[in-house]
């Protein structure tokens, strides 16, 4: 396992439209690692993928050509509570060992002083423990109501809908460490990403270590058990 001296992992979080895949890449750009749990299924889900074979034993008309069929997985799984904690039984474990994997693997090299968990849901799924620090991306609520209305398909009853299972973006700016503000210019939010990370240059945290402590516990747990 790494030393003590672990990178600070800053979790990156945001209601819908407020642009968090935006800054997400601007931390990419200033060459900070980050792990994103969507990216992360999106692959699993393809062709060879580690959750295809999972999901089509669960859900066989789920797969199609060897990889997995979203609407078909989602028409699945909706309204079936059953179904769908059964898929994230399938899923979610699958995730958890790839960011751990990435946790060592960037924690090893020793490069980096900031590692960022992509975590759209973070506060509404009560993931604070999980990071070292929190930064919310937020914009006006008029701007982010034109970004959001503006995507195919989107409807004010579905974004209304999507809102009422968010925590309301101003008891997100309230708890978390840091502020990311998309409500201005390319510019200026890219150069806020830049402060904070030149912020966090020097400081060190306990979150992944936690993580690979963990792991370490699961994998002992399982070989007591052989």
């Amino acid at each position: 396992m790494p030393g003590a001296n672990m990178p600070l992992l800053l979790g990156l979080t945001g209601s819908i439209g407020m642009g968090k895949s935006t800054v997400s890449n601007m931390f990419r750009d200033q060459g900070v690692p980050v792990f994103d749990a969507d990216e992360a299924v999106h692959h699993m889900y393809s062709k060879g993928g580690k959750a295809v074979e999972p999901i089509r034993a669960a859900f066989p008309d789920a797969v199609v050509d060897g990889a997995v069929y979203r609407p078909q997985l989602s028409k699945a799984v909706l309204g079936n509570k059953a179904a769908l904690k059964q898929l994230e039984g399938l899923v979610h474990p699958l995730v958890y060992s790839e960011r751990r994997q990435w946790l060592q693997q960037h924690a090893s090299e020793g490069r980096h002083s900031v590692l960022v968990l992509d975590i759209p849901l973070l506060y509404e799924t009560d993931a604070e423990g999980m990071v070292d620090a929190v930064a919310v991306v937020s914009a006006p609520e008029p701007v982010q109501r034109e970004r959001v209305l503006a995507r195919p398909g989107m409807t004010e009853e579905r974004l209304q809908n999507i809102l009422a299972r968010q925590v309301p973006d101003a008891d997100k700016r309230a708890k978390a460490d840091f502020v990311i503000d998309t409500g201005c210019s390319k510019e200026e939010t890219r150069e806020h990403v830049h402060s904070l990370i030149s912020g966090m240059h020097g400081r060190h945290g306990q979150a992944i270590l936690k993580h690979l402590q963990a792991q370490v516990a699961q994998e002992d747990g399982t070989a007591s058990k052989m």
